[in-house]
């Protein structure tokens, strides 16, 4: 069982990356209805922020003790961030920089995000990596490089700039969202969506944009449902399980997923650059999956709440009316603990190294 939770952080990771690249061609087909850019993307926010919503509804009334610890007032002004940064800088920087650079230079420089998502984790969260995790990452992001890669880039200028802005404002939101983790993903990403989604449609109706027939609106909140809400979701479990870093090289494969899905929705070729992108990503996510990081570690006592079970990390008793029945959520102390096994940096193993 411990062998088998080990891997729930990076399939949950691959499983949001896969929904995001599909949204990409699906998207790129409600462009070609002639659907507005910017309007687009607050279709698809909303999409994903009702969506959730009436999931959430729909747990409330399902009664019972809630699986998952919900938002807690001290956790307002991080989620704030969250959407300040990449539901609406991320968004409104992406546009900017759409409207004054080429398709081939846009696409290449989109990889930038992740490449920014473990930049922060790394250096400024003192996420733990060693020489196999860089060299993971590099492959998976030299891959979705040469995926984008059109011939060349060309008309850097301020509008790259922009793009490169929005990739590291969505690398803040994502090292951002890892400090709401322990809290009810569906709940996040929900609310997440509903603010952004708002602001950007205002924004681009104030911009002279029309809404488009009630069909391509209908579409837009389907695909920003799965695309954007529950790959959010599974992006915030990710994040709870293995940190900022290791999700950020896993989701970097979206580009990937949507160039293979894009060869049978466009019927766009097989090529070269797609098999070698292949290659390196596959290579890359060998060697994250192969990952073995043991020591002895300390755990300092704390106290928190969140979804679990009664394993290693949680012995602890349970008061008249905290939740029966596993997993369950509940305000909880942890005991001061030093032992030894393989562990990623998730909720309870967020301890520097020595080096």
């Amino acid at each position: 069982m411990s062998s088998l939770r080990s891997y729930t952080g990076p399939v949950t990771a691959i499983a949001s990356a896969v929904l995001f690249g599909a949204s990409t061609p699906l998207a790129k087909l409600l462009l070609g209805e002639g659907v507005d850019p910017w309007l687009l993307a607050g279709l698809l926010y909303l999409g994903s922020g009702i969506g959730l919503g009436i999931l959430h509804l729909a747990q409330r009334a399902r009664g019972g003790p809630p699986a998952e610890a919900p938002l807690e007032r001290r956790d307002m002004p991080w989620l704030a961030l969250v959407v300040l940064s990449g539901g609406i800088a991320g968004p409104l920087l992406l546009m900017i920089g759409l409207s004054h650079t080429p398709a081939s230079t846009a696409a290449l420089l989109l990889n930038v995000e992740g490449l920014a998502t473990m930049g922060i984790a790394w250096i400024v969260f003192r996420e733990n990596v060693d020489r196999r995790l860089l060299l993971g990452a590099a492959a998976i992001l030299a891959g979705a490089g040469l995926l984008s890669w059109q011939g060349g880039p060309a008309g850097i200028g301020s509008g790259a700039v922009a793009i490169v802005g929005a990739c590291i404002a969505w690398g803040i939101d994502n090292n951002l969202t890892r400090k709401l983790s322990s809290a009810d993903p569906v709940q996040i990403a929900m609310i997440k969506g509903l603010a952004a989604g708002t602001v950007n449609l205002i924004l681009a109706l104030s911009h002279g944009a029309s809404l488009p027939p009630p069909p391509a609106i209908a579409a837009a909140g389907i695909v920003g449902f799965l695309g954007y809400g529950v790959s959010l979701v599974l992006f915030v479990l990710a994040l709870r399980h293995v940190g900022s870093a290791r999700t950020g090289a896993y989701f970097s494969t979206a580009p990937f997923i949507g160039a293979i899905l894009a060869v049978g929705f466009f019927g766009e070729p097989v090529t070269l650059l797609l098999a070698a992108a292949a290659m390196l990503m596959a290579g890359g996510l060998y060697l994250h999956l192969a990952e073995r990081h043991t020591h002895e570690h300390f755990h300092e006592a704390m106290e928190h709440s969140h979804r679990h079970v009664h394993d290693a990390h949680h012995q602890h008793e349970h008061g008249p009316d905290d939740p029966v029945g596993e997993p369950h959520a509940h305000v909880h102390r942890h005991r001061p603990l030093t032992h030894r096994h393989p562990h990623y940096p998730d909720l309870h193993h967020r301890h520097g190294h020595a080096h």
